[in-house]
């Protein structure tokens, strides 16, 4: 009784298969047509930015004007920031005691990291020389909200418990 089944299975099959073939031939022959998603396709998410070459292609390359602020100075002090951010997140709660300067300490350290972070992202995403404009207006932005946020902590230092308490309090409960 299997063995019926089988073949008449496999007699079906048989005769679909030129069908399903023809189908497939008929696909390919016709004009290739434009679907949602292709691989092949080259789509941009984005457009490229204005292109333009200043100078030729024997110019020297620009040498920007030295600064302590920016290159190893400003690494050095991104160093420092983040090492100081180690003893001062563990102190207080290793000692066991609350001191007011040294959370409005640890408030500021997590501030300037948090903002020379954002900033390294800004410089190294939008470049002066291609987005001008653009990066201005996340200058001004990363600057108004570091203010907004340094106002938010210091009014949290001095009218609530404080930081460590509040992550003291958060980490009992």
């Amino acid at each position: 009784m299997a063995s019926i089944a089988r073949s008449s299975l496999l007699r079906q099959v048989a005769s679909a298969r030129p069908a399903f073939q023809q189908n497939v031939i008929a696909r390919a022959a016709r004009p290739t047509a434009t679907t949602a998603f292709h691989t092949t396709a080259r789509r941009d998410l984005l457009p490229p930015l204005p292109q333009r070459v200043d100078g030729t292609v024997n110019d020297a390359a620009p040498v920007p004007e030295p600064s302590p602020s920016h290159g190893s100075y400003h690494w050095t002090f991104d160093r420092l920031v983040a090492a100081s951010l180690i003893p001062l997140t563990v102190t207080p709660f290793a000692a066991g005691s609350l001191n007011p300067t040294l959370d409005a300490f640890l408030c500021a350290t997590i501030l300037i990291h948090s903002h020379t972070g954002f900033q390294n992202i800004i410089i190294d995403y939008l470049p002066k020389k291609r987005t001008p404009r653009a990066r201005k207006v996340f200058m001004w932005g990363l600057n108004a909200a570091t203010a907004v946020v340094g106002l938010a902590l210091y009014e949290f230092e001095t009218t609530d418990v404080g930081l460590t308490e509040t992550i003291k309090r958060i980490w009992t409960a």
